[in-house]
C-alpha cells in the first residue's frame, strides 16, 4: 500500500489529506490499529528517527515522547531507581524491561507536556511498555514491532481506538526532502549527519574532563536537538531529557524554558513531593497537575481556596521559596546541548542555575571567547561539535 487517506490534515478544514509514497512503493508503516491522523504521522516518523538514531549512538533501547513535532522528553534505557519509580508512577513487583524504562524516562522528562503524546521505540514494544501506556493519556505509538501481548493489551486502551503504528526498521528514505509551502517547492538533501561521540573530542574550555556518562548525557542532547523545532535547548542528566526549550525566536529564552523545566523535574524529588498524600482513585494527569501547581508560586491561592481536599487526603505543607532554592542549588551532573551556538555568555550563567557542569554546542559565535571564558569560571567542560542542528 502506498497510500493512506486521513480524516483531515492540521485543522478539520484542511481537507482532503493522506500520506503516500511519490515513487509509488509501498509505505514503510503499517496501521495496527486505531486511525491515526496528520499530526500523529508528523510526530510518529520525527519521534521513530529521534528513538532509532539514539540506539545507534548509544546501543541503549532508546525512547521518545512526542508532541506537535517536538519531544516533550528522550531517554535510553537505564534502570529505575527507586525515586523514578515514585515520581513516574511506576507500582508494583519487578523491574521494568529496558525498553519500558526509556520510554518511562521518555515521558517523566516533562509529564505534562507529554499529556496526550505520541511514543517511540527504538525496539520491539513489551507487555512492560504496554501495561505503562495504558495506564497514561497518549495519542499513539510506533515501534519496529509489537509482541503478541503487547499488542492485546494496547488494542484495549481508549475503547480499542488507540493508534498503533509498525514501522519496518529497514526502511531508509530518500536522500532529497520535498516541502510545499504556500505553493512553493522547496528541496534540500536529508540532514543524514551522523551524531556519535568523535563530535565530542574538540573541548574548548580549561576542564577537559568529560565522563563516560556525561558524553552518553551529550548524545542524548544533541539527537534530542537534531529533532526538535528551532530554536532548541536541551538539559540531559542520566541518559533522559530533564528540559527541552522548543521553538524559541531568542536563544537565551530557550536556555531559560528548558532550564525551567529541568528544575521542576528536580524538585519533583523534593522529599515533600514525594511524600504527598493524594486521595484513593486519582488519576495520573490529576496528580501530575496537583504537583506542578504544588511546586508552583500558585500554592498559597490553591491553599486559600481550599481547592487542595479535591486531589490531597491530608493537607500538604507548603513548599517555600526558600526550600525549593535551596533544593534547586543541590542539582548537579547536568549536561546542556544547543542546536546552534551561545551568543552570549547569558545562557551558560543560566545553565549553571540548573546544575549544569557540561556543555555540547557547535560554536561559532563571534563571542566563542567570552562564552569559553564563562564556562571555565565556573569550572564547566564545553565541546564545540562544529554542526548546527536546525530542524524545522
Amino acid at each position: 500500500m502506498n497510500e493512506l487517506e486521513l480524516k483531515y490534515g492540521c485543522n478539520p478544514n484542511q481537507k482532503p489529506s493522506r500520506i503516500f509514497m511519490k515513487d509509488g512503493s509501498d509505505l514503510p508503516i503499517e496501521v495496527l490499529n486505531g486511525k491515526p491522523g496528520y499530526i500523529n504521522f508528523l510526530d510518529a516518523l520525527n519521534s521513530w528517527q529521534l528513538a532509532r538514531e539514539l540506539k545507534a549512538a548509544t546501543g541503549l533501547p532508546a525512547a521518545a515522547s512526542f508532541k506537535h513535532v517536538s519531544p516533550a522528553g528522550a531517554a535510553v534505557g537505564h534502570p529505575l531507581a527507586q525515586v523514578d519509580r515514585q515520581m513516574y508512577f511506576v507500582e508494583g513487583e519487578g523491574d521494568p524491561s529496558p525498553i519500558a524504562c526509556a520510554y518511562i524516562r521518555a515521558r517523566g522528562a516533562d509529564r505534562l507536556c507529554s499529556y496526550g503524546d505520541w511514543a517511540a521505540l527504538s525496539d520491539t514494544c513489551d507487555a512492560d511498555v504496554a501495561r505503562y501506556l495504558k495506564a497514561e493519556v497518549s495519542d499513539g505509538i510506533i515501534a519496529p514491532g509489537y509482541t503478541d501481548e503487547a499488542l492485546e493489551i494496547l488494542k484495549t486502551k481508549k475503547g480499542g481506538k488507540y493508534n498503533v503504528v509498525r514501522i519496518d526498521p529497514a526502511y531508509v528514505p530518500a536522500e532529497t526532502e520535498l516541502k510545499d509551502v504556500f505553493g512553493v517547492t522547496f528541496e534540500q538533501g536529508r540532514n543524514n549527519f551522523k551524531i556519535d561521540g568523535a563530535l565530542l573530542e574538540n573541548v574548548v574550555t580549561e576542564n577537559k574532563d568529560i565522563p563516560e556518562s556525561a558524553k552518553t548525557d551529550m548524545l542524548v542532547a544533541l539527537i534530542t536537538l537534531k529533532y526538535t523545532q528551532s530554536n532548541s535547548v536541551c538539559y540531559v542528566k542520566g541518559g533522559q531529557t530533564i528540559g527541552v526549550g522548543a521553538g524559541q525566536q531568542s536563544r537565551i529564552h530557550c536556555t531559560r524554558l528548558a532550564g525551567n523545566k529541568a528544575d521542576n523535574w528536580w524538585l519533583r524529588q523534593h522529599p515533600k513531593v514525594l511524600g504527598l498524600q493524594f486521595v484513593e482513585g486519582i488519576r495520573r494527569p490529576n496528580r501530575d497537575n496537583a504537583i506542578d501547581v504544588y511546586i508552583s508560586d500558585e500554592w498559597e491561592d490553591v491553599l486559600r481556596d481550599g481547592e487542595w481536599q479535591q486531589v490531597f487526603a491530608v493537607r500538604p505543607e507548603p513548599l517555600t521559596s526558600e526550600e525549593k532554592k535551596e533544593w534547586i542549588a543541590r542539582m548537579a551532573g547536568v549536561t546542556v546541548g544547543s542546536d546552534a551556538f551561545f551568543p552570549f555568555g547569558d545562557n551558560v550563567e543560566r545553565a549553571r542555575k540548573s546544575g549544569a557542569e557540561y556543555i555540547v554546542q557547535p560554536g561559532g559565535s563571534i563571542r566563542d571567547d567570552h562564552v569559553i571564558e564563562t564556562a571555565n569560571r565556573y569550572n564547566m567542560a564545553m565541546a564545540f561539535t562544529g554542526m548546527r542542528l536546525f530542524h524545522h
